[in-house]
């Protein structure tokens, strides 16, 4: 009867030391699939867009094109009349021929200087043979001028020569000048530098233009933008700049449209906005429909960071303190350990335990400040395991 009593007290001892040990909810460690995702409104703009200039002053003689009209490269867009133009091309077409018939005129200078030469060499050596083979027959003046002759025409020749050259020289001063020119006269023509759709017409028939070379402030006349494939622009937070990366999937909504489909990030600024502090992110969209148009909006999710095994724990686990980060966890003999931890990707309910603790550890979540390293403690299995995926 005594051990019967005995017993008893040991059962009811056992109870109260329960009834008074804190319950606390408890998950494992556990291993999963953790990605990050980030839902941002992006921009459709065009692939490229350029507003088109004169690049010679003019009057419009005619404009081709109005807004929305599609266009192809190389077509002309917009013709200019440029008079004063015109006659500078003519004056150096004229420059051009005049130089042709000075160039002719010298050498026809150099043919006659190298004749009256070779006559006069000529002369002078048959006078000094016949010094030689009767001496005293003929004066040595007569002798000296004849060569002095000789030497004269030949310096003619050279100089006629010379002015050949001269004058060819002057012949490709005009002939620069006239390319220059004609090239000026080209630009005339405003042609499209891709295929695209006119956006925008600034000017009319008549309208005076400067030149988009010489004057900051002159107006365009078109714009043009290819829109065949659109950009995407997304900006990124500065917090999540640098899990971006070249590749990344790209989920994307459009509402206006109700469109759904997915791309890939094909580029980066690779450096934050100052004014924004985000990170200017573009994805390629081919748009061969013309569907969607630039200055739309749509909704992206960027899966910007995952690990396909990732050891987490809930957020609710994790205790950021000022002494640093840490877990507490429920051992064997269930009493509750503080471990630090060193954290890695985070999402709204999930974060990536890099050390710190174990697979399948015990760790408590919620209301941490009321638990003690040592403390013993009733663990009880939370629900709050599940996927990592961020929505």
């Amino acid at each position: 009867m005594g051990a019967v009593a005995g017993c008893k007290k040991s059962e009811d001892g056992n109870t109260a030391e329960a009834a008074t040990t804190p319950r606390v909810a408890v998950v494992p460690v556990m291993r999963q699939a953790l990605t990050k995702n980030l839902t941002v409104a992006g921009e459709f703009i065009p692939f490229q867009e350029v507003e088109l200039h004169a690049k010679v002053a003019g009057y419009i003689r005619k404009i081709n094109v109005d807004i929305g009209d599609r266009v192809r490269k190389g077509q002309v867009l917009a013709t200019l009349e440029i008079p004063e133009l015109t006659a500078q091309v003519s004056g150096a077409e004229a420059g051009i021929r005049h130089s042709q018939e000075e160039i002719a005129l010298a050498k026809s200078q150099v043919a006659r200087a190298e004749a009256d030469h070779n006559a006069l060499h000529i002369a002078a050596e048959r006078l000094k043979q016949a010094a030689a083979a009767r001496p005293g027959m003929i004066a040595q003046q007569e002798i000296d001028d004849a060569e002095a002759k000789d030497a004269a025409s030949e310096a003619q020749v050279a100089v006629a020569k010379a002015t050949v050259a001269a004058q060819q020289q002057q012949a490709d001063v005009a002939r620069a000048e006239h390319l220059h020119y004609s090239s000026l006269a080209s630009y005339s023509r405003i042609t499209a530098p891709f295929d695209g759709i006119v956006t925008w017409r600034y000017a009319d028939t008549g309208a005076l233009i400067q030149a988009g070379t010489s004057n900051a402030g002159s107006m365009p006349v078109v714009k043009v933008a290819e829109v065949k494939v659109l950009r995407l622009r997304i900006p990124v937070p500065e917090s999540l700049a640098g899990y971006v990366r070249e590749g990344d999937t790209a989920d994307v909504q459009v509402q206006a449209t109700g469109d759904h489909f997915t791309g890939k990030v094909v580029r980066t600024t690779g450096a934050l906005d100052r004014a924004t502090r985000s990170l200017q992110v573009e994805v390629d969209v081919p748009n061969p429909k013309s569907k969607l148009t630039p200055g739309m909006y749509a909704d992206v999710t960027l899966q910007i960071a995952g690990n396909p095994s990732a050891l987490t724990i809930p957020v609710q686990a994790l205790d950021q303190g000022s002494n640093g980060t840490s877990v507490l966890v429920v051992d064997g003999s269930n009493e509750v350990q503080r471990r630090a931890v060193r954290v890695g990707l985070t999402t709204p309910d999930k974060v990536q335990i890099l050390d710190g603790v174990h697979q399948g550890e015990q760790v408590i979540v919620g209301n941490l400040a009321s638990y003690e390293p040592g403390q013993k403690v009733n663990p009880r299995a939370s629900a709050m395991a599940g996927s990592g995926k961020e929505e």
